[in-house]
């Protein structure tokens, strides 16, 4: 059964399921679109073209689907989709697409995003992401599953971060992580792989020791780093870890790679 307090502000077009709890002076606009379960605290704003996932937590004085900070915005109609099971801390701030852009911000499923988050226009988060407090994507960022941004960390615009990886607090981010990849420092720079994230969601010895060596190579000094890439896709070819990595650095990107600072 749908609860809504006395004080929220609901437009009669919004589409809200109907177990959907909405708490005091909430405001949820026309064009928002919450599915079963959701549960929204107070003082909580949803407004432009928004459509939360089935059982997504809305903690206090977050504000989802704000027009994009992009001075060519004209009041578009672009949309902002969150995915299921989502936490959503307070202060959050997740903001619609832009016109210019892919017209839509799309955050996954499963997602963990603590006080004071900020994910830009145009930003594709994938599902299993977790942002500290603070953590900030700037417009058109790519992040994958599992990535972890620790507190304070930023996104520069249009880079990509490959699937699990890490990403330490207050760390500036203004090039391409790949994936399994850990970084740190201002700007960041590439310490080694993600170890922790990685025993944790259960890769094997064998597909992490492959993942050690595959990165020794294809960072080491001898020759080009393209001569390198090569290299490494030929000797681990049957690694599917490995792979995902030579092809997420083959792949198009507005963006260099973020490359370690020193000798490894």
């Amino acid at each position: 059964m749908t609860s809504i307090h006395a004080s929220a502000i609901v437009d009669a077009k919004a589409r809200i399921a109907p177990d959907v709890a909405i708490g005091p002076y909430c405001v949820i606009g026309p064009d928002a679109h919450l599915h079963a379960g959701v549960r929204i605290a107070s003082h909580v704003v949803v407004e432009g073209h928004t459509e939360v996932g089935e059982d997504c937590i809305i903690h206090p004085f977050a504000n989802l689907g704000g027009p994009p900070q992009h001075t060519g915005h004209k009041s578009e109609p672009t949309r902002l989709s969150i995915g299921a099971r989502n936490v959503i801390r307070e202060h959050v701030t997740m903001h619609c697409g832009t016109a210019s852009g892919r017209t839509i911000t799309t955050v996954g499923s499963d997602g963990f995003f603590m006080v004071g988050v900020h994910i830009g226009h145009d930003c594709i988060v994938g599902d299993h992401v977790m942002m500290a407090n603070s953590a900030t994507l700037g417009g058109h960022v790519v992040v994958e599953d599992h990535v972890i941004m620790g507190g304070l960390s930023a996104a520069h615009q249009y880079i990509r971060i490959g699937r699990h990886a890490f990403v330490g607090g207050m760390a500036g981010v203004n090039h391409d992580v790949i994936p399994f990849g850990n970084v740190w420092g201002n700007h960041a720079h590439l310490e080694g792989l993600n170890l922790v994230g990685l025993k944790r969601r259960g890769f094997s010895r064998e597909a992490i020791n492959t993942l050690r060596a595959a990165y020794r190579m294809l960072f080491a000094e001898e020759g080009t780093f393209q001569e390198r890439l090569e290299d490494t896709a030929e000797v681990y070819a049957r690694s599917p870890e490995v792979m995902e990595i030579v092809e997420f650095i083959r792949a198009d990107s507005s963006r260099p790679l973020t490359t370690p600072q020193r000798e490894i």
